[in-house]
């Protein structure tokens, strides 16, 4: 008895070993110092004046970051307690669109890995395949027409991006389905809810519902605060604790359908249970920064290629590197027109569009109609 154990002792620590390589521990701990120090620089601008060394005290100051009350009213909404002016404007209006930046990048970032392994499709990502654009229009409905629904984003966006993907899929659907008819059935479903969105805007008679929800659509982080951080803070989590504890079967997926089934996986149960995760996750990000173009397609690619394949470790560099991207990318977006504020979507779009070209370019073989 006390050999078995030790034998499986043994080769559960080797199989740890096996994928918790220096490069992926590397990989890590600098997009950890990306993002702390992103998140630095992104805290230090603002209205009220103060210097870059004023900002960071705050940031860390003990009495804040160790005070209960403080963290019961950032994250239950209760009376803040007495704090300094320095520490109420940076914890209560800086740091919150840093925390919106850190969950959203992390989730699509992990939603888009996901998307890649199910569909055994490289160019998967929440924004090809629509679910993006059909959890944006269940938000955009929500802020427009159903405004008492707000507390529900994170449910109303999943319930609009599992109908975007269960009819990408349906589509694409023939016998099976391959990289071309996902990508072509992504198009006419992003094509067409984004008709739906364009369509919502005659009722709107509110101006500032409408900036609020332009700004939402091209995905932006200005103005974000804790209400934001509350909203997305627990579906993102489960989501990204079930996408960690499922990275193994996301290996099996890579394999094939056939290898799968002999390895008694029961493929399309796990493929969409996988694919409702992912779209949670995607649906967390959308519900509190808008519409973050091809960041879920470019992420993954990014760090397979730096840390490999083995999704145990690109669910880990993706938790990540997510953040560290959408963080330092935010803070570009905010400093690039000096007082302007560009949204954040625009940003990854411009990086992200060349990119899935490239990809596209690369691809030796996209699959038959």
């Amino acid at each position: 008895m006390g050999e078995a154990q030790s034998i499986e002792g043994h080769r559960s620590a080797r199989e740890r070993e096996g994928w918790v390589t220096g490069r992926l521990v590397l990989f890590c701990l600098a997009s950890t110092v990306i993002t702390v120090v992103a998140g630095l620089v992104q805290v230090s601008f603002g209205e009220y004046s103060m210097t870059f060394l004023e900002a960071w005290q705050a940031v860390f100051e003990p009495s804040v970051i160790f005070n209960l009350h403080a963290w019961s009213a950032f994250l239950f909404g209760t009376d803040l307690p007495e704090m300094s002016t320095a520490s109420i404007v940076v914890w209560t209006l800086r740091m919150p669109r840093v925390f919106v930046a850190i969950i959203a990048g992390a989730t699509l970032a992990i939603s888009g890995a996901i998307f890649q392994a199910v569909t055994r499709n490289e160019l998967a990502s929440p924004f090809v395949l629509g679910v993006s654009s059909g959890a944006g229009f269940a938000v955009l409905a929500t802020l427009v027409v159903f405004s008492g629904l707000t507390p529900f984003l994170p449910l109303i966006a999943a319930l609009g991006g599992t109908a975007a993907f269960v009819t990408v899929y349906s589509i694409a659907w023939k016998g099976g389905t391959s990289p071309v008819r996902l990508v072509l059935a992504g198009v006419v479903v992003n094509m067409v809810f984004q008709s739906l969105q364009q369509g919502l805007f005659f009722f709107a008679d509110d101006l500032g519902v409408v900036q609020t929800a332009i700004a939402w659509l091209t995905g932006s982080l200005t103005g974000t605060g804790w209400e934001e951080v509350r909203i997305a803070v627990l579906p993102a989590a489960v989501a990204i604790a079930i996408a960690l504890a499922g990275a193994r079967q996301l290996n099996v997926l890579m394999l094939g359908e056939s290898t799968a089934r002999s390895l008694g996986m029961r493929v399309e149960r796990v493929r969409f249970s996988l694919s409702a995760v992912a779209i949670v996750a995607a649906s967390a990000a959308i519900a509190v920064a808008g519409i973050v173009s091809f960041f879920g397609l470019v992420v993954p690619h990014i760090v397979r290629n730096t840390v490999g394949g083995d999704y145990r470790r690109l669910m880990v560099g993706c938790l990540f590197a997510g953040p560290a991207l959408m963080v330092s990318a935010d803070v570009g977006a905010r400093l690039a027109l000096g007082g302007a504020q560009m949204p954040v979507g625009v940003v990854t779009g411009l990086i992200g569009g060349p990119y899935f070209l490239y990809l596209m370019r690369k691809q030796q073989s996209m699959g038959e109609l």
